[in-house]
């Protein structure tokens, strides 16, 4: 008997490549890690080469109890390069890699009817098969289940009709104040934070939209012109790296378990602040 929420990442599985060595990761795998950390069932859904990289993934993510679904295609496993400036993160993405090309299998399909929170991104939708993938795993799921869009604006690698689409696909966006004012600028949102996330809460009929204001706040738009904003707590930073995959998979992860949403928005920003204090995506449960 099923007595955990499940919880499916959907996208992108890779090494980031830092200065001081790899990590594995992607974000809707460090989304199921820090969901399975705060009493769901979190599931990686992806694809690796037929490659030492894809085997260690594998075996790396298997000894953090992160389950996955990930298909072995054939073309290599994902790799990111990974600069930090103060801390920040900034990426160099490769191309045609295993995370472009997940192929839909029945696992996936009959994982994702039992789902009580799907997760997916922009980046992972950069090319047509993986894209293919997502859109049916969205539409498998359960009526009530959350379609979370954390929206992760990369590089080049997004468009105004993908990110609509994806909005028509979602009941919950997560974005960050970065990426407001991309979509702000995109779509002609009011220039104030609260009207824009309001307005898109209200164009695109969410049940939230989540915003990250990174070393300063985050804030929760919800039900009928409900907010909820907290201050970011102040820590010493090691890396971000990870830090918004946790404060969504922490945050989903506690409202599936009975939290209401000012009780989840309190974990979710203490479970980033941690992340933010560790080297990853993916420390050990806090003490």
């Amino acid at each position: 008997m099923q007595t955990k929420p499940i919880v499916i990442g959907i996208g992108e599985f890779l090494w980031d490549v830092l200065p001081t060595g790899r990590k594995a990761g992607g974000a809707p795998v460090n989304f199921a890690y820090h969901a399975s950390q705060h009493g769901a069932e979190g599931w990686g859904i992806s694809a690796v080469g037929d490659d030492v990289d894809g085997r260690e993934l594998l075996e790396v993510t298997g000894g953090h109890g992160i389950r996955t679904l990930v298909a072995t295609v054939g073309y290599p496993t994902g790799t990111v390069d990974v600069q930090l400036n103060d801390g920040q993160p900034v990426y160099t993405i490769h191309e045609n890699v295993a995370w472009d090309y997940i192929p839909l299998t029945d696992a996936m399909l009959a994982l994702a009817r039992q789902a009580g929170a799907l997760c997916f991104g922009t980046l992972a939708q950069r090319n047509g098969a993986s894209r293919q993938t997502t859109l049916a795993l969205i539409a498998a799921a359960p009526e009530d289940a959350y379609r979370i869009y954390d929206i992760n604006l990369r590089q080049h690698y997004y468009s105004k009709k993908l990110i609509e689409q994806s909005l028509d696909m979602a009941n919950i966006l997560k974005i960050n104040d970065e990426e407001l004012l991309t979509l702000q600028e995109m779509f002609a949102l009011p220039v104030g934070t609260d009207e824009a996330c309001r307005l898109l809460q209200k164009r695109y009929e969410l049940k939230m939209v989540v915003l990250t204001g990174g070393s300063r706040f985050s804030s929760v738009y919800y039900g009928d012109g409900k907010i909820s904003t907290l201050p970011t707590p102040k820590v010493d930073v090691v890396d971000t790296v990870g830090a918004g995959d946790s404060f969504t998979g922490c945050l989903i992860a506690s409202l599936l378990t009975g939290s209401s949403v000012e009780e989840a928005h309190r974990r979710a920003v203490d479970t980033a602040a941690y992340v933010c204090t560790t080297a990853g995506a993916w420390p050990p449960p806090q003490a």
